[in-house]
């Protein structure tokens, strides 16, 4: 990367990064096939969600026993509905929308890194939505056909959805997670949409906050980043201290980096390490070379750069940590700080992180995030549901106390 190119990257991303996405070329895109529509992408649940939000008994025990007959949803129903974009975009609501000036004036990028579940997908970009915004997708090399379809009819019907222009086949917390992350933040600066911030997600993120407030909150960040950035402990250090290789391994991402004995040189600069999550942007061609063969080298690839001496937007050395519980970038609830930090998860717990349940609604709303992670469907489809209502009715209330723009 050339001197001047790396200062364009970071002219523009000095807005913020909560981290990035990717696009894809024109040649070689994958064609829905041509079915039946079917106007629903999931089904809705007959529950009251102010009820639930105020933890009403009777109703949060309905809602618990109606995600255990949850309906399967298909990748292909996507398929079948981005075949005719105009029933597409009528049914979804995408013909109707109205934004506020400010919102127009403060366009923001978002970064999807996902694999599978299309409708959710769908639900997390009409979430989010603004005709001022841009967004990429960065489907997984693993992908099925039906949900890389999925995505393809996506970016047919919407036309502020790209789909990456290079594409990764993602292993668990290896350098190709990164990768996808750097091929989406290279497309999105190419745009000519003149977005303030990044912001990437996966396909378990949701937001809680809509996309007025969004705005309004990084506006007032002036420039600043919003990431966690911390001093690594001892056991988060041997992720960068030695050369890890990437070995099979039997869970879903088939795939991930596992520890040699052989220690790393240090990083290139003299470069002081921080570690955080995958949610922010910035790059640096060689300590992107150094970080290659580590382990999660998105969790301290941003929250190294973040730190370091006249990048846009920097957090100083001096600063204190910034925690995930500090940074407003993700919501994530471990069960090992369950009963001592937050409350005990009402969903599922994957690898010691909560899938969300409806028991969750309030504490999400409340505790002041912009994003949380994780949510599924097949746990529980209706905190989803309850949150989309939620963000729905803000929107058009604040709306009707601003100028306004309908499109």
């Amino acid at each position: 990367m050339t001197n001047d190119s790396t200062c364009r990257v970071l002219w523009l991303v000095s807005a913020l990064a909560l981290c990035l996405v990717l696009k894809l070329s024109s040649t070689g895109r994958i064609i829905p096939a041509r079915s039946p529509v079917d106007p629903e992408t999931s089904h809705r649940y007959s529950v009251d969600c102010s009820a639930i939000y105020d933890m009403d008994p009777v109703e949060v025990g309905n809602a618990l026993a109606l995600r255990r007959r949850v309906p399967e949803e298909r990748d292909d129903s996507l398929v079948n509905l981005t075949s005719n974009c105009h029933v597409f975009l009528k049914s979804r609501g995408y013909t109707d929308v109205c934004i506020s000036q400010e919102e127009k004036n403060f366009p923001l990028a978002y970064s999807l890194v996902v694999h599978k579940n299309a409708t959710m997908v769908e639900r997390l970009i009409r979430a989010l939505y603004s005709p001022s915004n841009i967004f990429c997708i960065h489907y997984d090399g693993k992908s099925s056909e039906e949900f890389r379809a999925a995505m393809e009819g996506l970016a047919q019907c919407l036309p502020n959805v790209m789909i990456s222009t290079k594409r990764e086949t993602v292993f668990y917390a290896s350098m190709s997670r990164l990768k996808a992350d750097l091929h989406c933040m290279s497309d999105l600066l190419k745009s000519e949409v003149q977005w303030r911030y990044i912001i990437n997600l996966c396909g378990q993120d949701f937001p809680l906050r809509t996309n007025m407030e969004l705005v309004s909150e990084l506006t007032r960040l002036n420039g600043g980043n919003m990431l966690e950035s911390s001093r690594p402990t001892q056991a988060k250090s041997q992720r960068f201290k030695y050369h890890h290789q990437i070995q099979d391994a039997i869970f879903e991402h088939q795939k991930k980096p596992v520890r040699t004995d052989q220690e790393k040189e240090p990083p290139p600069h003299g470069i002081e390490m921080f570690t955080g999550n995958a949610y922010f942007v910035l790059s640096r061609e060689d300590f992107l070379a150094w970080s290659e063969d580590t382990y999660s080298p998105d969790e301290h690839f941003w929250a190294t750069l973040a730190r370091l001496p006249g990048v846009p937007g920097e957090i100083p050395r001096s600063q204190p940590d910034v925690t995930d519980l500090m940074s407003k970038t993700r919501l994530v609830k471990w069960s090992y700080l369950e009963k001592r930090l937050y409350p005990r998860c009402t969903g599922l717990h994957v690898r010691s992180v909560c899938i969300y349940g409806v028991g969750e609604m309030r504490w999400l709303l409340n505790y002041g995030h912009w994003f949380a992670n994780k949510f599924d469907p097949k746990v529980d489809p209706i905190i989803i549901q309850c949150l989309e209502e939620h963000l729905q009715k803000k929107q058009k209330l604040l709306l009707s106390l601003a100028s306004r723009v309908c499109y």
